[in-house]
This record gives structure tokens, sequence and C-alpha cells, in this order.
């Protein structure tokens, strides 16, 4: 792992973007036919993006799960269950294992991965590649926001509905240059406002809950310092008793109907908040971008805000 390498990674993540833009153009998942139930396989960030991607699954009907690749056990192999499992280097050991129950089975498998002839692949009836290039700096996070993306176009192929996704991934890439090229004005801000001894606590609502977990892993990740996410109307049940005693400082991602039930509590306890991509009464400080009003082109973006502080943090910058 390699901080410097890392920011080359950030930055390089508009490009990135609009090549695979460019592919999706072309190019359909190759999924069966006759899919009635989804099972997504992976550990940490292909975790989270999978999460968001059952859900979404969910509310078309579709039964869709996203699975720990390290669980003992989960659905039972079927014609009718796909089977995802999502590696960005392809040798996820927990997800390679989980796989291995359902090769040679009934079920079709679809790998997705950044690494096309990895073990991972072996076995699959088909496999898509993530074309996220080499991410040099050691941390996932081009493929991150890729995995979200390919995993968008499954939801459009396996439902039927869905928005023109190369013009969404193509607002991506302009909303994550404007993160990039104005970053000189709002990361001073950001940089202050997360510095403090108790960690960051990044907060979104459901539909987007792979923000707040891929934001606080890249704090962990990089520069080690302590992070943890929570949903929007789970932080008042879980998270609140934080603000009693720790000096709480959290990265809100707004568009939940209780933002401001969370928020209510933050006010009352003094807590600094830092919003991305909207505002909340009682903020500290917001950081706005291009597109930013589009949940999906959020989902897209909006961990970038996270990436570039830890990458300022882990340079010691």
């Amino acid at each position: 792992m390699n901080p410097e390498l890392f920011q080359a990674d950030l930055e390089a993540k508009p490009a990135a973007l609009t090549d695979l833009a460019a592919w999706l153009d072309k190019e359909r998942p190759p999924l069966p036919e006759g899919v009635r139930r989804v099972v997504f396989l992976g550990m940490g960030s292909s975790r989270y993006a999978a999460g968001v991607a059952a859900l979404r699954l969910r509310a078309r009907g579709f039964d869709a799960y996203a699975e720990y690749g390290s669980a003992a056990a989960t659905f039972p192999a079927g014609p009718e269950t796909l089977v995802v499992p999502i590696s960005a280097t392809g040798g996820s050991r927990e997800t390679l294992d989980a796989l291995a129950r359902y090769v040679g089975g009934p079920s079709p498998v679809v790998a997705l991965t950044n690494a096309p002839d990895s073990a991972i692949t072996e076995g699959a009836d088909a496999v898509i590649p993530m074309l996220a290039g080499e991410e040099r700096g050691g941390v996932a996070c081009r493929t991150f926001q890729h995995t979200l993306i390919h995993l968008l176009a499954m939801e459009s192929e396996l439902t039927g509905a869905g928005r023109d996704l190369p013009s969404l991934v193509r607002l991506a890439a302009e909303a994550t240059s404007d993160l990039l090229e104005r970053r000189e004005q709002w990361l001073p801000l950001a940089l202050d406002l997360l510095d403090g001894p108790s960690g960051v606590y990044a907060i979104a609502p459901a539909e987007r809950m792979s923000s707040a977990e891929q934001s606080a892993l890249m704090v962990r990740e990089g520069p080690r310092r302590p992070a943890d996410a929570c949903e929007s109307g789970d932080w008042s049940h879980v998270d609140v008793y934080l603000t009693k005693t720790l000096s709480y400082r959290a990265l809100l991602f707004p568009g939940s109907a209780y933002d401001a039930q969370a928020m209510d509590w933050v006010r009352q306890r003094g807590s600094t908040v830092l919003t991305v991509g909207g505002h909340v009464e009682g903020e500290r400080g917001s950081i706005r971008y291009a597109h930013d009003e589009d949940p999906d082109v959020a989902l897209l973006t909006e961990t970038l805000v996270a990436e570039l502080v830890a990458a300022h943090w882990w340079r010691g910058a």
C-alpha cells in the first residue's frame, strides 16, 4: 500500500469512468434467463456495494441478498438462483470458499472482478470485468466505484427498468472531476472539521449505505484512524449515545427521511457534522458538487470526499 499512488488512483477516476461509459454503450451483463433470486458473495468494499444492489433489487420484487463470503451457509443452489461472487483481485479467500459451494451445481455463476484471469473466474458461467485499471496504491477505490456501476447494470438487465446507465456514468465522471478540480476549496474545511480525537463517523441512508461504509473503511485502511459507519435512521438507536461523551465528528450523506431526527440530537449536544451533497440544519459545513441532487450520481461519487481526506492524512500532509 502506498499513499502517493493511492492519491494518483483517485485522480484517475474520471478517465476510468469515461472509458467504462463507452464500454457500457456497447455491452450488456451476460446474465441467464429465468432468474428469481440473486445471491451476491463478497467481503469488504465488494459486500458494501452488493448490499445496496440487493436492496434495489428487492424493491423491484426480486429475492436478493448480499452475503459475507465468510458466512458458513446461505441459500442452497438452484437453477433460478443467480450467484454473483465479487472480488476486485479475484482472490478473496472467503469469497472463493463460498463460491466453491456453487461451482458445478445448478446455479448459474457470474463473477465480477477486476482480474479476469483470477481464481474467482474458474468454473464461472460468465465473467464481468470491472475495467477499473490497476489500483497501484493497493486500496479498492476505483474498483468499488466500478462495482456499483456493474451492479446497476445487472439490476437494469434483470428488471428491465432503470435509467440510461452510460449517461449516468458520464454524469458521475463530471461530478468526480468537479470534486477533484475544486479540492483546494473544500478539502481544508473537511480536514478541519473531521480531525478529532475520537475518529470519524460516516452516516448515510439505507439506499446509499455503501457510501458510509466505504468512507469509514478509507479512514481506517490508509491513515489507520478509528472510523465507523451507521445508517441514518438507525443512528438514533445505536450511535446517538456517542455524542454524549465523545468529540463526535460525522460525515453525513443527506437524503434520509430521518436526517432531521439525528440532527436534533447533534444540535443538542454540540457535535460536528459535515454534509456532502446537500444541507441539513445544524451542519458545521457542507461540500457540494456537480449533479449532487441526483441520488444515483451521489451513490457513485460521494465517497471521494472521505477518500481524499484519508489520502491527505495518510501522506501526513
